[in-house]
């Protein structure tokens, strides 16, 4: 089952944050997170948010008992542009030069690893026996 999050309106160009995103993509979040801990960049706190509230979101939907922060991958990492915001600086001679301030939209997706998954299925399934 796939687990998400987004961040929307990012005061940060789409073409900067993919480069921090490329870094974890298809990462487990453990290692992401520690991956984006140490790298110098603005976006690596915004994507080290995303990805945190992603994980959060599957252990509540799943519960702490039945699944880990350990035991999911970052299927997806998707970076949008967002509305671009703009505004004007003065020049010289009366003139004025337009600045496009970029924002971004992050989408992220969150698997469970496949060598885990076949674990995760069996509790799933004892779990259900034990309601009955």
């Amino acid at each position: 089952m796939e687990y998400k999050a987004k961040l929307r309106y990012l005061r940060m160009s789409p073409r900067k944050v993919r480069r921090v995103a490329d870094l974890v993509r298809g990462m487990g979040v453990e290692k992401a997170l520690e991956t984006l801990y140490f790298v110098p960049k603005a976006a690596s706190h915004a994507l080290m948010q995303t990805i945190k509230s992603a994980a959060s979101n599957a252990i509540s939907s799943e519960g702490s008992a039945k699944i880990k922060a350990e035991d999911l991958y970052i299927k997806e990492i998707q970076i949008d542009g967002g509305p671009t915001w703009k505004r004007i600086l003065p020049a010289p001679m009366g003139r004025a030069y337009r600045v496009r301030k970029r924002t971004s939209h992050v989408k992220v997706k969150l698997d469970i690893l496949p060598e885990r998954k076949a674990a995760h299925e069996k509790t799933k399934v004892k779990a259900k026996a034990g309601e009955k």
